[in-house]
């Protein structure tokens, strides 16, 4: 990797709060984002733990990506992280403590909107110190059972786009769709941030049975049932596409650095994402010694 270009860092102005009910847990939860200093990076705090626990947002802290992004061990862990983590990258906002009082973000709608209102209402704070834009010279891919995920030199952009390819299969009460897009923090809000996430019926009477899920309705977030969204309506035609690429920023900010070029998506989630995002950093760490601190 190279750098290719650099940018000013950008915090916010002042703490800002956003409450709900967690998807896993049920328990009410209250997250509160608030300034940091230039380099500190993104970093979660959890109050309720005696005493605080921080757990900074990078892949190496990594422990689960079954159906979610979870960093850390227990009992100093934080799951579903991927939401929260994709308002912040997607407002381009690298520098944030993000304190909590449980061990999941509040689910809002299943999407990134109810946190980036709030962080709109905090307002940008451009800091002094740059941070760099790195580019790959050739494409760099994982995969793993028929899904595939490359990001592509694009020397045409001097941002990141993503197109993600959705493919359940013909069988699948969701249709095969495409979303292709040039991430800006305008982008991000108009078109990617109110994308929510989605299940199939199937996968949530699964998880209800593990005991997850239990003050969670068809109406908060997308579950499909043979014939389409259970008690809800699409945003977005193609909005599990969306959603997907929401992901894909959420975890692609676990390496702690901007990258520009071109993601090609097609049927990943989260083992890939945060496999490509360790691909990176392990690449950052040989080309650039330097940045080992950062894209740890």
């Amino acid at each position: 990797m190279r750098r290719h270009s650099h940018r000013l860092q950008r915090t916010i102005l002042q703490p800002v709060e956003v409450t709900g009910i967690g998807f896993l847990t049920g328990a009410q939860v209250t997250l509160r984002f608030c300034p940091a200093p230039p380099t500190t990076g993104l970093i979660f705090v959890r109050t309720d733990l005696n005493p605080r626990a921080y757990i900074p947002a990078r892949v190496d802290w990594v422990t689960d990506t079954r159906r979610r992004t979870t960093l850390g061990h227990l009992p100093v862990q934080i799951g579903l992280v991927e939401h929260v983590l994709a308002s912040l990258a997607g407002l381009r906002i690298d520098n944030c403590y993000i304190e909590l009082n449980a061990l999941e973000p509040p689910g809002l709608d299943g999407s990134a909107r109810g946190f980036v209102a709030a962080l709109i209402e905090a307002g940008i704070d451009v800091q002094p110190l740059h941070r760099a834009i790195w580019e790959v010279q050739s494409p760099i891919t994982v995969g793993q059972r028929g899904a595939t995920l490359t990001l592509h030199p694009d020397p045409d952009s001097d941002t990141l786009k993503i197109t993600y390819i959705l493919d359940y299969g013909p069988q699948s009460p969701i249709d095969r769709q495409t979303f292709s897009q040039t991430i800006t923090p305008e982008t991000f809000i108009n078109s990617i941030s109110a994308s929510r996430t989605f299940l199939l019926e199937a996968e949530a009477e699964e998880l209800r049975k593990q005991g997850l899920g239990a003050r969670t309705t068809p109406a908060d977030l997308l579950v499909f049932g043979p014939k389409g969204p259970i008690e809800n309506k699409l945003r977005f035609a193609n909005e599990p596409a969306r959603h997907k690429a929401l992901d894909i920023i959420g975890d692609l900010a676990l390496l702690g650095q901007d990258v520009r070029g071109h993601v090609v998506a097609y049927r990943s989630g989260h083992p890939l994402n945060v496999e490509l995002a360790r691909t990176l950093s392990r690449k950052l760490k040989q080309s650039h010694p330097s940045t080992a601190r950062l894209a740890a």
